[in-house]
């Protein structure tokens, strides 16, 4: 692996920090955005009975808000549970924005990552074609073989490089947002079914 990175050249190097910083964020978010970790199941219908039990208190709107990301989104119509329909869904907009921002967390720069990766082995390989002209020597005397294979060696490996990097973290991307995608519209869905638990069912 070093005579791979020697190889290659120092731009290799920036490559290498963008594939550590890509790896880093896959395995947070892959931790962080588990379904049953945000959405808890069964959670709502438990916070609905209980509502229908004992009604709403300051300790019950605590212990929902630390509970998960569904939790923090509901606490907040719970908090506006005696307001009207309107200002309680509003509440819970405004914490589901919060909470979505969270959910987005790193995902840009893991997108960033994505796009940039082949231009950093794009940059490589020119650097390689650089070397590989500074190879030929100006007396006619040839080229240098040692000089012209590390050039050859510097293009290959970092664009094979930037495409390593760039095809997983591009992949994980785009699933990590259709995931995010998918936790909000869910979470939304249970904020709609509190509302009508607490202020009854729209009129059709």
């Amino acid at each position: 692996m070093l005579d791979i990175l020697h190889a290659a050249g120092w731009p290799i190097y920036f490559l290498l920090l963008a594939s550590i910083i890509s790896l880093a964020l896959i395995i947070e978010r892959a931790i962080s955005l588990r379904r049953n970790q945000i959405v808890p199941p069964g959670f709502l219908e438990k916070l609905v009975a209980e509502l229908r039990q004992n009604g709403v208190s300051d300790e019950l709107i605590k212990r929902v808000h630390a509970h998960s990301p569904l939790g923090q989104v509901l606490a907040a119509g719970l908090r506006n549970m005696r307001s009207t329909r309107e200002v309680m869904k509003e509440s819970i907009e405004e914490a589901g924005r919060a909470v979505a921002h969270d959910l987005e967390r790193f995902l840009t720069t893991l997108g960033t990552i994505a796009t940039v990766s082949p231009l950093m082995g794009l940059f490589g390989t020119v650097i390689g074609m650089i070397e590989l002209f500074g190879a030929q020597n100006p007396a006619g005397g040839g080229t240098d073989p040692q000089q012209l294979a590390h050039g050859i060696s510097v293009a290959l490996y970092n664009t094979g490089f930037g495409l390593m990097i760039a095809i997983p973290s591009l992949i994980a991307h785009r699933h990590y947002r259709a995931l995010v995608d998918s936790l909000i519209v869910d979470m939304e869905q249970q904020a709609v079914r509190m509302v009508e638990a607490v202020h009854g069912e729209r009129r059709k």
